[in-house]
């Protein structure tokens, strides 16, 4: 029986994926294979071939390609793949999401069941209004809702369903791949992209329906450590480093005009995520995002001018920077093949919408791909305010997704008669 992608997007959401920061092991939590394992089989069951999972989660199949090979109008159709993620974000639970299907959406704001106290506003959310009449679904506020990537993942695979129930529809080989672990920025650690075979990939792991991504920002993280000493406080005079004092004082002097929450389109941010701390020794973990690559520096010497500020205030306490890199804007990668960004552009016109190409301020999968050699830019799922409980995700726009993967099969044929 034909499943619909929403069919799937509720199958998925109930499977808890989350992953987790800080672990050595990989996937990060056993969980994921859950999902995983699922999926190999449901590739199994709509018929597509070498389908397999290795050790670090990494599913992989093929869905052969069906163009005529003794036709000379056909040339050689390049093999492209389709990627998603399991794993859902470390920011908020993904256990029991207990989805809501809101049919016939009239507009307004949402509260959600499971806790009204959380909202998803209207005047928070403009697309909401291109959403009346549809169906809209969303946790029930307890949770996220995991469309992060599930939706993608679900795209993926009724996109699959089609192409396999039409023959007709002409395509060369494609490639999918479901990994592990993309929240915690190691989507792509042990992913083989020799393997994979394909020439270039798309991720489905975008938001807004029509939105288009060829660049995300360059990303590095730092981590500020102080180290201070920890004695009673009753004889603590003279003797005590407070590292919880040092640390909030370079955190006060973090630039306001430079964070997310005041930030858009190419504006670079420092934002301090993580903070943990006693009176011996503090850590606060800092993003550090900017479309250009070596604006990284320059974020990199504002950390350092507000730490040599801050050192004087408490000569006793040792500050440490580290900066770790964590990604690369795939712009420049991707322009060097323009069919790969051309045909998803057409494929999205062919479902009816206009697409707009839009920064990501965040990274994906495909930033690290790209650098790696697989030209990999990003596609719409139609969710929305990813990772939080006011998480939601537009049935229209999944179902145009689907559609647009399944033009993009037939585009490239074309392209490469």
């Amino acid at each position: 029986m034909k499943e619909t992608v929403l069919d799937r997007l509720l199958r998925y959401v109930k499977i808890d994926t989350q992953s987790q920061d800080d672990t050595e092991a990989y996937p990060s939590t056993a969980k994921q294979f859950d999902l995983l394992n699922l999926l190999v089989r449901e590739l199994q069951d709509l018929g597509l071939k070498d389908v397999a999972i290795d050790n670090y989660g990494y599913v992989m199949a093929t869905l052969p390609g069906n163009v005529p090979q003794t036709n000379p109008a056909y040339g050689r159709v390049p093999a492209f793949g389709l990627i998603a993620h399991v794993d859902t974000s470390p920011s908020t639970s993904g256990a029991n999401v207990k989805p809501q299907i809101i049919k016939n959406y009239q507009g307004g704001d949402i509260v959600l069941s499971g806790d009204p106290s959380i909202v998803i506003r209207e005047a928070e959310n403009p697309e909401l209004k291109k959403e009346i009449g549809r169906t809209v679904i969303t946790s029930d506020g307890t949770t996220l809702l995991g469309a992060d990537d599930k939706a993608g993942i679900a795209i993926i695979m009724t996109a699959m369903q089609h192409l396999i129930g039409n023959p007709e529809l002409l395509h060369g080989d494609i490639k999918i791949g479901f990994t592990p672990d993309e929240e915690v920025g190691n989507g792509t650690k042990y992913f083989d992209i020799k393997k994979f075979g394909a020439a270039c990939a798309y991720t489905v792991d975008g938001d807004t329906t029509g939105e288009l991504n060829k660049e995300t920002f360059s990303a590095n993280s730092a981590i500020i450590t102080v180290h201070g000493r920890n004695i009673h406080p009753g004889t603590a005079k003279g003797i005590m480093v407070n590292s919880i004092r040092t640390i909030a004082d370079i955190i006060a002097r973090m630039p306001r005009d430079m964070a997310p929450e005041t930030t858009e389109g190419y504006e670079p941010y420092i934002h301090p995520h993580v903070l943990q701390g006693e009176e011996a020794k503090s850590t606060v973990k800092i993003l550090l995002r900017d479309f250009r690559t070596e604006g990284l520096d320059v974020l990199k010497r504002r950390l350092e001018k507000i730490i040599a500020e801050v050192q004087p205030l408490h000569p006793k306490a040792k500050i440490e920077l580290q900066i770790i890199e964590s990604y690369r804007n795939m712009r420049e990668g991707l322009e060097k093949d323009q069919r790969v960004l051309d045909c998803l552009s057409e494929a999205t016109k062919r479902a009816g919408l206009e697409p707009t190409w839009v920064p990501i301020r965040g990274g994906t999968d495909g930033s690290k791909l790209t650098a790696n050699g697989l030209p990999t830019p990003n596609l719409f799922t139609g969710g929305h305010n990813y990772h939080g409980k006011t998480e939601w995700a537009s049935l229209w726009g999944m179902e145009k997704a689907a559609e647009t993967v399944v033009n993009l099969a037939q585009v490239w044929v074309e392209k490469s008669k």
